[in-house]
């Protein structure tokens, strides 16, 4: 105990006179050091901490979204490959993101970059494509959403939506001419299924439509919300056939006769996606463009089902990104002296967001299972959906909420998520209509009229 007095006593020795003569005035020197003379050693611990500042400042542990660790779960070979991914958009896609979103651009300048990096159509067999596990489709289609939604998207058009209707719907010319082009993005693709007066009634209400003319097909009609369809080479257009009421798809090629496009502007979310609104007059098609093996929307409903799982992932890259980016916020914006990341509320909305994201990312691992194994079905692609775009849309709140006014602002990334998110959660089947999906499996009834 006399140590631990004189060594306060040499503190106070420390402070020149002048300092010593402002504590005097407010202190009494001579009490103090009675009240200290009587401490015993802990609370003897606690007064040269408070003089001395002492307390070791730690570091704060490394930011691991991956609290599971699912990725141990990987081969070496799939690890490296998500690790190659996550650097390449760390380094050439996350410095440019802020700039091309807030200008409404894309920037094609990444599209040598992407080819180099070949995950384009990574699950297809043959064509130059990697032939791949959907798990890893999966997990690339997460790290990219983790950086970017709209980069993301774009990827997710043109390697599942687009060529997953030739490579699901074509014929082997089809595929010979289309797929390794679109593999090496050296021809883009868009999907054309949504139109401007119908959304989620596509399965029985297409206006657009197709009639049989010799050799030809003449398609007339509109197409809203098309991504990459103001750049792309060929569409996938899904039409009514006049003839027998069934949905075709359809090769559209951009010099077609009959075919224009108009870019849908001053969109909130995924600006970097180049979003447009197509109309068909009287635009002439040959049959062999023709997806002969599209003969019905069940066909069609074949190509979203893999790509709705695709979404659920990119979902879950999305909550990552806003997540990662604000519990490093909260560990290094200050307040009242400390980390914001050390206050009680600060952590509880963290852990909330990170057991949203755990549950979302074991969901998905089991659903890129089932999709390997074959056992994949509708509801189960549309629970994933449902669930995960749910959850994203409370991380991404979330993440922005711990921001304070800074999680407006592009600069700090998480507001980009939080508008992004708001586009997720209505592609590729809204939640009422994908939970309508599992509700008609789990009951046997069919509550969509």
């Amino acid at each position: 105990m006399l140590e631990r007095l004189q060594n306060i006593l040499k503190l106070m020795k420390s402070v020149d006179l002048e300092q010593l003569d402002k504590i005097s005035k407010k202190v009494d020197l001579a009490e103090v050091l009675g009240a200290v003379s009587k401490m015993d050693e802990n609370q003897l611990k606690m007064a040269m901490k408070m003089l001395t500042g002492s307390k070791k400042k730690k570091d704060p542990p490394p930011i691991n979204a991956d609290f599971y660790d699912i990725s141990a779960k990987l081969s070496e070979e799939d690890r490296a490959l998500q690790m190659k991914v996550r650097s390449f958009l760390e380094t050439e896609i996350k410095p440019i993101v802020n700039k091309y979103w807030l200008h409404d651009e894309f920037p094609f300048e990444i599209i040598p970059k992407l080819r180099e990096l070949n995950v384009c159509g990574y699950v297809y067999d043959g064509y130059g494509c990697a032939g791949g596990t959907s798990l890893m489709d999966g997990i690339i289609a997460a790290e990219f959403g983790r950086v970017d939604p709209s980069i993301a998207t774009f990827l997710g058009v043109q390697s599942g939506l687009a060529m997953g209707s030739i490579y699901m719907c074509g014929s082997d010319e089809q595929k010979n001419e289309w797929l390794p082009a679109m593999q090496q993005l050296n021809k883009i693709g868009a999907f054309g299924l949504t139109e401007p007066l119908v959304g989620s009634a596509t399965a029985g209400g297409l206006t657009t439509t197709c009639k049989r003319d010799g050799d030809n097909w003449v398609l007339n009609g509109q197409k809203k919300w098309i991504g990459n369809s103001t750049f792309s080479d060929i569409t996938i257009i899904w039409a009514r056939d006049l003839d027998d009421q069934q949905v075709k798809g359809f090769i559209v090629r951009k010099e077609n006769p009959g075919f224009a496009v108009e870019k849908i502007k001053d969109k909130m979310a995924l600006r970097i996606v180049q979003n447009g609104l197509i109309t068909l007059t009287d635009c002439v098609v040959p049959e062999s463009d023709r997806l002969p093996n599209a003969n019905s929307f069940k066909d069609t409903a074949k190509v979203l089902q893999m790509t709705r799982a695709g979404v659920a992932w990119m979902a879950v890259g999305c909550a990552r990104g806003a997540y990662e980016n604000a519990l490093d916020y909260t560990i290094k914006r200050e307040q009242f002296g400390k980390p914001i990341a050390s206050f009680q509320l600060i952590q509880n909305h963290l852990v909330e967001m990170l057991s949203n994201l755990t549950a979302m990312q074991t969901l998905v691992f089991r659903l890129s299972e089932l999709q390997d194994d074959e056992k994949l079905k509708d509801e189960h692609a549309s629970l994933a959906k449902v669930f995960c775009t749910l959850r994203m849309r409370d991380i991404v709140s979330k993440a922005r909420e711990v921001m304070g006014g800074n999680g407006i602002l592009l600069e700090y990334n998480v507001a980009r998520f939080l508008a992004d998110a708001e586009a997720i959660y209505s592609y590729e089947g809204t939640k009422e209509i994908n939970s309508l999906i599992v509700g008609r499996s789990i009951t046997g009834f069919s509550a969509f009229v």
